[in-house]
């Protein structure tokens, strides 16, 4: 096939290579998404390849820190391809047993075609990811968004969590009674593309306040993916994930963070605060993803997960359900930066 692209070897075995790995990136289950992350649990070999184990600059991942996700390597992959800021190339394999994935892996494993209906977890009880978002920190790695344009000194998200999303597990449980059509059109670019969420003007008011990303559609993204997979209502979904909300940004979480802002807090002063504001025991069920300012390096915690079961309702106690969770989730990046409100 790169035969005919060139009868100039290093010309032609250049646009070869370009032409290849466009295919690549383009043909795997993993084009990028922007919800999706890779967290490195362990230091291990960032390679230019994975058969030879080229490795200019012998860049290895940091334990626990997040990476953009690019790729695998096929349907079932091996090595995912990530962006390691800072390294030369940037783009660079690690095997997936380094790390894990946040924010799903439907962009690297697809959830079957004949799912139809939420899977019960193995435990019988309903359990959720619930997953908070410091903007500003999202904000320094995805600049050109609407919304981070319109950030504001005064803005909620600058001393505030913000709503990423409510995720019924276990992990893969996507799309449920989706039709494919919506299904192909669930990437960024896209978005604008999918249903719109149809929801009461008070909780619509509060969703855009609490969800910066509803001005690039996040909504619809959420409620898609995840929130068909809930077992109820586009109103009772929201309702249920912003009720959440209000408990966290209520509590001494919020207060550790706020008062904190432009210094380093550790992901054990953070579970500790989840201790504090919602029992003994919470903050083993949070896990501390940051992420990497492209334009300074600086390691910035960048969202918050946190394990839930249980059914929840317009009563539920976020304490409750963190409780009984299983404690079994890692710490995470052990530290990072408060971001202020605007890119630094």
């Amino acid at each position: 096939m790169c035969g005919a692209v060139s009868s100039s070897r290093g010309k032609g075995m250049r646009t070869c290579f370009s032409f290849v790995l466009a295919l690549l990136l383009t043909s795997v289950a993993g084009a990028a998404r922007a919800d999706v992350a890779f967290v490195a649990d362990a230091a291990c070999p960032a390679t230019q390849a994975i058969k030879s184990g080229k490795n200019p600059g012998n860049v290895s991942t940091e334990a626990g820190q997040s990476y953009q996700l690019l790729a695998g390597n096929k349907d079932a992959p091996t090595h995912y391809l990530i962006l390691v800021p800072g390294a030369d190339p940037e783009r660079r394999w690690v095997k997936i047993s380094c790390g894990h994935v946040t924010g799903g892996s439907a962009a690297i494993a697809p959830a079957p075609a004949d799912q139809t209906k939420p899977s019960a977890p193995a435990s019988g009880k309903p359990e959720y990811v619930f997953a908070l978002s410091w903007q500003p920190a999202f904000c320094e790695t995805k600049s050109n968004k609407t919304e981070c344009q319109a950030q504001a000194p005064a803005g909620f998200e600058a001393t505030h969590f913000t709503l990423h999303g409510l995720w019924p597990q276990p992990n893969g449980n996507f799309y449920c009674q989706v039709a494919a059509s919506d299904k192909a059109n669930d990437n960024p670019a896209h978005w604008r593309d999918l249903p719109p969420v149809n929801l009461d003007p008070n909780t619509r008011s509060e969703l855009d306040q609490v969800m910066p990303g509803t001005k690039s559609d996040l909504d619809r993204h959420e409620w898609i993916k995840h929130g068909t997979c809930y077992g109820k209502s586009q109103q009772e979904y929201f309702v249920d994930a912003l009720n959440l909300m209000r408990a966290v940004n209520a509590s001494p979480v919020r207060e550790l963070f706020t008062k904190n802002i432009g210094k380093q807090v550790t992901s054990d002063q953070i579970r500790r605060a989840f201790d504090s504001a919602f029992g003994a025991g919470s903050g083993e069920r949070v896990r501390v993803s940051c992420l990497v300012d492209p334009s300074s390096g600086r390691r910035l915690i960048g969202e918050l997960t946190l394990g839930l079961t249980g059914p929840i309702g317009a009563t539920s106690s976020l304490g409750d359900l963190m409780q009984a969770s299983a404690p079994t989730t890692k710490a995470g990046c052990p530290k990072g930066t408060v971001d202020p409100i605007g890119l630094q």
